[in-house]
């Protein structure tokens, strides 16, 4: 207990240790479909597919690529936004024991070639409007197969025709030939017949999922069944009050993002609930759809629940349905985390995670104890210390240090990269590369990526409490601090800010603002007001776009 104080604040219905089903990803799915076969499974825009129906695709797609001659440890990339083809598509290849390459729709070619060829994907499966981009990425190394389909495909009527009309005809048309072929005809030309390949789940790969790669070319993380299936089952332990084939997930957070790929599509099949799909975040969209479909589940990034709070209209729509979000990909500011659970009635938590763990590894309490500004405590069976960034030897309590995690979701490794593998695993342990520390409670504080600290003066700097002191100002909507070059200091601090609209605050208002809060070397020096941040599909800014605008506008 004196390694693990976390475990005194384990609510009586959360058991700190679990036999994990050694299997198939893809049995959550048979479990299912089992039990409550005419259960909706998905609501796309309207059009309903229950546990049945979607079990006869996901079947169905399965035997086609064993028809086609694609093999056990083969890698099909799916490279769509949520819709039902992307989840049929996803456990159709897990099912046969094959190797998910999630891949995100907006991959320009250089960066898709990459990830193809590192991966030696074997197919792709890709919206129509994607093909042209998909064969630019693929003139040097030709995939086998492109597996093609349209958004309406899967729409209701009268949306499909609506769709046709509205879209507009780019590229060339699609030529159907032997490697490139038709979604729909390629599962009504194949059989439901139930299969499955026996997997090993504890060696066999799940997924190759590609980090940020923000530094340099991405990684790609290899997790096994066994991985996604033990965080699968942790989230399901951690949401103990969850109702089996009850609960309503908005599917908001891409699947191609491994946070919404286990928060949502995996927690939500394995607990046989309803997938509500949504392609892409519209906050209009997101509103009306919470008030007509009633979530109870909303897992999303920080800039996902900003929206919501700072949308004018958000008071004509009843959000009460709303029961558990967790919030995750970036840090949450605590203005933004007592604004959503005042508007909704629900309970936001922020939890921590990496893509290498599959990804969650912390959360705070739902229904117990929790602390504002924490990303909470360790899942079960996952052990986590504080370390020194240099030697490696574990922190004094309270002192900041690099996060190590241990556990069940912790990746195999990086894909073909064996030193790189050698580098963030040792003995066991993941090194996370954040800055973090652990309190006498157990509860953990990550601070930012140890690449994100700012040094100004000999002093550290850590974003997030900045970022955390200027959410608190009534004019502002978003900030992201940063440090960038200074002659005299190293580094100094730089504040990125978005204000609320018919806002008047000025760089003096908020100086003063920090000045009150902050430490003086800590309170930026420059800002800079911007209408938007680049930001990736689930809603995490790039800070590190921000600072290179910043170094190509300085003299060279």
């Amino acid at each position: 207990m004196v390694d693990k104080p976390w475990l005194e604040h384990y609510p009586v219905e959360v058991p700190t240790t679990y036999d994990y089903p050694k299997q198939n990803l893809a049995q959550f799915l048979v479990d299912s479909a089992q039990l409550y076969p005419e259960h909706i499974a998905l609501d796309f825009l309207g059009n309903k597919m229950s546990y049945k129906e979607l079990l006869d695709s996901v079947y169905r797609f399965t035997n086609a690529l064993l028809k086609l001659g694609i093999c056990k440890g083969d890698r099909v990339a799916v490279m769509l936004p949520n819709c039902p083809q992307a989840v049929i598509a996803y456990y159709g290849t897990l099912l046969m024991g094959g190797i998910v390459v999630m891949t995100n729709p907006l991959y320009m070619p250089r960066e898709l070639e990459y990830q193809l060829k590192d991966a030696s994907v074997q197919m792709i499966v890709t919206l129509d409007i994607l093909v042209d981009r998909v064969k630019t990425a693929t003139e040097k190394d030709p995939l086998d197969y492109i597996l093609v389909t349209s958004i309406k495909d899967y729409l209701p009527i009268p949306k499909n025709w609506l769709y046709a009309l509205k879209t507009k005809k780019t590229g060339k048309p699609i030529i159907y030939d032997n490697s490139v072929l038709s979604f729909r005809l390629f599962l009504k030309q194949s059989t439901g017949t139930p299969i499955q390949i026996p997997v090993e789940a504890e060696e066999d790969l799940a997924l190759i999922q590609y980090t940020g790669g923000t530094t340099g070319f991405a990684k790609g993380v290899m997790l096994t069944h066994m991985n996604l299936v033990a965080n699968t089952v942790q989230g399901k332990l951690w949401f103990y009050r969850a109702e089996i084939a009850k609960e309503r997930y908005l599917a908001a957070l891409p699947f191609f993002h491994v946070f919404g790929m286990t928060v949502l599509l995996n927690q939500s099949i394995h607990m046989a609930g309803t997938l509500i799909l949504m392609p892409r975040f519209d906050i209009n969209q997101i509103l009306k759809t919470m008030g007509r479909l009633k979530p109870t589940v909303f897992p999303g990034a920080p800039t996902m629940y900003i929206a919501v709070i700072n949308h004018p209209d958000v008071h004509k729509f009843d959000l009460s349905s709303v029961k558990i979000c967790i919030s995750g990909a970036a840090s949450l500011p605590v203005e933004v985390q007592e604004r959503f659970e005042s508007i909704t009635g629900g309970t936001l938590i922020e939890g921590y995670g990496l893509t290498e763990t599959s990804p969650v590894t912390h959360a705070n309490n739902l229904w117990e104890k929790r602390k504002v500004g924490s990303v909470g405590i360790p899942f079960p069976d996952t052990d986590a210390r504080i370390v020194h960034p240099e030697s490696g030897e574990e922190m004094p309590l309270g002192d900041i240090g690099e996060l190590i995690i241990r556990g069940p979701q912790v990746m195999k490794g990086y894909w073909q990269q064996p030193e790189e593998t050698n580098k963030a695993l040792r003995d066991g342990w993941l090194y996370t590369g954040d800055l973090a520390r652990m309190d006498t409670d157990g509860f953990f504080y990550v601070l930012d990526r140890r690449k994100d600290l700012i040094i100004a003066g000999g002093y550290n700097i850590y974003p997030r409490e900045v970022e955390e002191v200027l959410f608190e100002h009534p004019d502002v909507e978003e900030a992201v601090v940063a440090g960038v070059v200074d002659p005299y200091r190293g580094e100094t601090v730089k504040a990125y800010i978005i204000l609320k609209e018919g806002s008047t605050a000025n760089e003096e208002d908020l100086k003063r603002w920090c000045k009150e809060k902050l430490a003086v070397y800590k309170v930026p020096k420059i800002y800079e007001f911007r209408d938007t941040f680049p930001k990736t599909l689930v809603g995490k800014v790039l800070r590190r776009k921000l600072i290179d605008e910043d170094n190509d506008k300085m003299p060279k």
